[in-house]
C-alpha cells in the first residue's frame, strides 16, 4: 500500500551537498514506525545509511555520521536526507524505505516498502 518516490539526487563535486527527499503516499504511521535511507554502489552490497523512528530518534552508519542528517516533516509523509561534505565513496543509488517497528533499533528492522531510488554521483 505504501508508495515511496525519491528525488533530489544528482552529480556534485567532492565537498558539495545534496538533499534527498522521499515522498510517501498510503503511509500509515502506526504500522510503519521506522523510515530509512539505504544505498547501493555497483558491485557492493546494499547498506543502511540512516534511520529514524516514530519519535525522531536517529541512527547512522559510521561512514556518514557527522555529514548526513535524516529527518522527516511534521506530517511524517516526507523523509529527507541532508548530505554534506560529500565524498566520491558516497556515490551510489539511494533508496528510502519504511518498516514496522519490531521493538529494537530501526537500523535492524525489516524494511518492506521501497522506493525506486535516486542516483547520487560525487566526483573528485
Amino acid at each position: 500500500q505504501v508508495h515511496l518516490v525519491e528525488s533530489g539526487g544528482g552529480s556534485v563535486q567532492a565537498g558539495g551537498s545534496l538533499r534527498l527527499s522521499c515522498a510517501a503516499s498510503g503511509y500509515t504511521y502506526s504500522s510503519y514506525d521506522c523510515m530509512g535511507w539505504f544505498r547501493q554502489a555497483p558491485g557492493k552490497e546494499r547498506e543502511g545509511v540512516a534511520h529514524i523512528n516514530r519519535v525522531g530518534g536517529t541512527v547512522y552508519t559510521d561512514s556518514v555520521e557527522g555529514r548526513f542528517t535524516i529527518s522527516q516533516d511534521n506530517a511524517k509523509v516526507t523523509l529527507y536526507l541532508q548530505m554534506d561534505s560529500l565524498k566520491p565513496e558516497d556515490t551510489a543509488m539511494y533508496y528510502c524505505a519504511t518498516a514496522p517497528w519490531y521493538g529494537g533499533s530501526c537500523s535492524q528492522a525489516e524494511y518492506n516498502y521501497w522506493g525506486q531510488g535516486t542516483q547520487v554521483t560525487v566526483s573528485s
